[in-house]
């Protein structure tokens, strides 16, 4: 299969590995690839087949086309400006979809617009070595941070850093908040 190349691909590869903590020899090892290749890629010197994509999406646990959804972004505005019409999906886990409002992963933290479906939670506890914060814009939510469960509601908001959380939304319509992770984790 053919490459994909595009800068912001490893840009984003690069956001990706960091915000999870992983080292270029623990995403090259678990890819199969070099360390060379892979930092060739995030610096946008070589170009990650579908192939390699569809591996790193797996790893990740995002959708491929997270990566082949284009940028089409004005000169002038790219990695400033996302327009609504070009959001990227990172996940539709049906209980869980999410986009990705920062114009990209590069900078020190990711905006998303995470829509919760009714009667869903986390299935567990969720920790992440991040600070998280969150406004709630529509619907309302439960936030369990380092054991004490939150009642949220439309105009609530939360802050956490690093903390054991799990969420669940019990209610019979979604719930939509707008959440902002420091540093990106997607």
């Amino acid at each position: 299969m053919g490459g994909v190349q595009n800068a912001w691909v490893g840009a984003d590869i690069r956001a990706l590995r960091k915000g999870r903590g992983l080292t270029l020899e623990a995403l090259a090892e678990d890819m199969g690839k070099s360390v060379g290749f892979l930092s060739q890629v995030e610096r946008g010197i070589s170009t990650p087949s579908v192939s390699d994509l569809r591996l790193i999406a797996n790893l990740f646990d995002i959708p491929l086309s997270f990566f082949l959804t284009p940028h089409t972004a004005e000169a002038s505005e790219a990695g400033i400006i996302q327009r609504a019409s070009d959001r990227r999906m990172i996940g539709d886990e049906g209980d869980l979809v999410e986009e990705l409002l920062s114009p990209d992963l590069s900078g020190q933290f990711e905006m998303l617009r995470s829509t919760f479906a009714p009667h869903s939670s986390s299935n567990g506890i969720v920790r992440r070595p991040t600070e998280e914060s969150g406004y709630i814009l529509k619907g309302s939510f439960d936030l369990t941070i380092n054991g004490d469960r939150h009642h949220l509601k439309v105009g609530d908001s939360f802050r956490f850093k690093e903390a054991e959380m799990q969420w669940s939304n019990p209610n019979d319509e979604e719930c939509v908040i707008i959440w902002v992770i420091a540093p990106p984790v997607y």
